[in-house]
């Protein structure tokens, strides 16, 4: 199934020029940012179609396949968030790095709005961040190149071996870098004790909750 979703990708990829300035829109909403260091401000969300990384818990599969996803022009993205109050924007996916951000980003802060990017950093960085979220994923590693610019590193956590995995991460990040431990939604109950004590025993650690999902909003 992943073998699709890479040829979906590459196809797509091929129709989408070079510069961003079209990109595979799967949503756009305004909402209360539920994860990590900006969870509880209120936040406009792009949501880009396509992903390789292929996590077996993710709970947008939908957005995998890129062609399911309609080429929007970015000028019009920017337009939508600038109608809201919250002057910020967080891009996410899919994976987001697998296309150019240049464009798009430029735009969004000539329009006086904060960028903030969620990414596996599977892919190279492009994009002018104010915020860069890394969750790396064991599926697809991310890339060397990309930790030491992350302000925010978030491992998921489903099972017991995904601590020292963290671990290995928090090594490649910066010392000023956030770490958040997050439990897998369906596994929460069993991980978060977990997680609670180990961040007791080291402190350096946060725990991040999706909290949008006990707000009930998207």
């Amino acid at each position: 199934m992943q073998n699709r979703f890479i040829f979906a990708i590459l196809k797509m990829k091929n129709f989408i020029p070079e510069d961003g300035t079209l990109l595979p829109l799967m949503e756009e909403f305004y909402t209360i940012q539920g994860e990590g260091f900006n969870s509880g401000k209120a936040a406009y969300f792009i949501r880009l179609g396509g992903c390789d990384v292929g996590c077996h818990w993710c709970d947008v599969k939908e957005s995998w396949n890129a062609e399911l996803h309609p080429l929007t022009k970015s000028d019009e993205i920017v337009a939508n968030a600038s109608k809201f109050p919250s002057k910020a924007v967080v891009v996410t996916g899919g994976e987001p790095l697998i296309y150019n951000l240049d464009y798009l980003t430029n735009e969004l802060k000539r329009a006086g709005i904060a960028t903030f990017i969620e990414t596996s950093g599977a892919y190279p960085l492009s994009g002018n961040w104010d915020w860069i979220c890394l969750s790396p994923k064991k599926f697809k590693a991310p890339r060397p190149d990309i930790t030491p610019f992350a302000h925010e590193l978030k491992v998921i956590v489903f099972n017991k071996s995904d601590f020292k995995w963290a671990e290995e991460y928090a090594e490649m990040v910066s010392p000023t870098c956030k770490l958040y431990l997050q439990p897998e939604w369906s596994k929460s109950k069993e991980m978060t004790p977990l997680i609670i004590d180990y961040v007791m025993n080291n402190p350096r650690w946060e725990i991040s909750l999706q909290t949008h999902k006990f707000l009930n909003i998207p």
